[in-house]
């Protein structure tokens, strides 16, 4: 998330800076924390509002940024500073060598944002973001490390306060290997339960119906790849991981027919591209196709200049969206249940079956 236009100034004296103490042990870094007074003020007459005399461009060929953003965006670096005053009051005093620190920060953290959670501005996490992308721009790798202990845990205790099928949707984006995605779908459709971490921490999975959780991926999948451009094609793989291996536990499998999301009219771009792979023969080549589109290139590149007419079928006069991972799988699911329905199943059956865990393999390459 870029915010150009900002003064760094804004935002900058808010963090802590590099030492070789200790970074809360001297009294130096809450006389650098910011009050109201240090952030910029704004100013606006128009939508092209200006701070501390900057133009709000956020940069070439890009929209501006208007008065009301600008003001969500210093709320939320004021509650920033005042959780970071606030976590510096509470280690300031205490003798931490360098292996307690961290767990202290974490605690800290956990604290001061879980009673202040409820009342975040609406630009907390824009503002943390900012700060964020500061620190990295200057290489200040405490300052940073700080402020991703801040955004991590606020995302916690946001994620808690979720539908359990939310929660673990969240669990599962952040799990890279496959049989442990596998090992949590399992412990969560039989109720969740605490249990040992792999670094002997203790974690605690919600129970979730797996058919819920294969839903929640879905939705989101379809809010991703309705848009003319994929903003994160990693959250995307992820999410099309998450929906196939939670349909794949079902009694069913894949052809389970609570899968069944009303997909009455096959998309054109998917059923080409996929007839164009059943066409040769499967090996390197229509993997290598596959691999390509799931990318985003070839077929399945971005319709960057069609930002209003995209749509899913050209009968409607609108250009079809490029071939996309998810509906590309739920499209070849589709085929196949068609197949097996009509007891026809033989080459073409087994050819499906070969594009469709491939192309799993290949989003897990991206994914992670």
């Amino acid at each position: 998330m870029a915010y150009a236009g900002v003064p760094s100034t804004a935002f900058s004296s808010v963090c802590v800076t590099n030492s070789h103490q200790s970074i809360f042990r001297r009294s130096y870094y809450l006389k650098h924390t910011p009050s109201r007074s240090n952030f910029p003020s704004l100013s606006a007459t128009h939508a092209g509002a200006t701070i501390n005399g900057d133009d709000t461009s956020k940069g070439p060929g890009e929209e501006k940024w208007d008065a009301s953003q600008y003001q969500a965006l210093l709320k939320g670096g004021e509650q920033v500073t005042s959780v970071l005053e606030e976590m510096i009051k509470l280690l300031e005093d205490m003798n931490m060598d360098e292996a307690s620190e961290e767990v202290a920060v974490q605690l800290a953290a956990q604290g001061v944002i879980g009673k202040r959670v409820d009342q975040m501005e609406s630009g907390f996490m824009m503002a943390l973001d900012y700060m964020i992308q500061l620190a990295a721009r200057d290489e200040d790798d405490k300052r940073k490390s700080l402020l991703e202990v801040i955004k991590e845990t606020v995302l916690s205790h946001l994620t808690k306060k979720c539908p359990p099928h939310v929660q673990v949707v969240g669990l599962l984006c952040r799990t890279p290997q496959k049989e442990s995605r596998q090992e949590l779908l399992r412990r969560v459709a039989a109720g969740g339960g605490v249990f040992q971490g792999d670094n002997g921490t203790k974690v605690h999975l919600p129970g979730a119906n797996l058919n819920d959780i294969a839903n929640q991926a879905d939705d989101l999948l379809e809010t991703m790849e309705s848009r003319p451009v994929i903003p994160d094609r990693k959250l995307l793989a992820r999410l099309v991981l998450i929906r196939e291996e939670a349909r794949g536990m079902m009694g069913g499998g894949i052809l389970d027919e609570r899968n069944d999301r009303g997909l009455n009219t096959l998309p054109e771009p998917e059923v080409n591209f996929l007839a164009k792979l059943v066409a040769l023969r499967p090996g390197i080549t229509v993997r290598n196709m596959i691999k390509s589109v799931m990318q985003g290139k070839d077929e399945g590149a971005d319709n960057s200049d069609n930002q209003e007419g995209a749509g899913r079928a050209s009968i409607t006069g609108r250009k079809p969206l490029p071939v996309r991972p998810g509906m590309f799988l739920e499209t070849v699911s589709k085929v196949l249940g068609g197949i097996y329905a009509g007891n026809t199943s033989g080459i073409t059956a087994q050819h499906l079956e070969w594009v469709h865990q491939n192309t799993l393999q290949i989003l897990q390459e991206i994914a992670f």
